[in-house]
């Protein structure tokens, strides 16, 4: 799976490890047991979903591979005899 190069781009990681912040910050706030810093977490895991496709718009992601599109043949009109 590693040869597809998919999720290789600096949107990608920048994304994932902003989020992955965002959870650990909520994560150690549910053990605090403190609501706001929970919500604030999620808000951050948020962001990192924002930045990462921010950063896909500007350039920086894997651009999408286009399949080939299939002729398809066109039905004859049928004339009548």
């Amino acid at each position: 799976m590693a040869g597809n190069n998919h999720g290789h781009t600096p949107a990608a990681w920048t994304g994932v490890t902003i989020a992955f912040i965002g959870f650990c910050v909520s994560g150690a706030f549910v053990v605090l047991a403190n609501p706001v810093g929970f919500w604030a977490g999620m808000v951050v895991v948020a962001l990192g979903g924002v930045v990462g496709m921010a950063m896909r718009a500007a350039g920086l992601g894997q651009t999408p591979k286009r399949q080939p599109q299939v002729q398809r043949a066109q039905p004859q009109a049928q004339t009548q005899q």
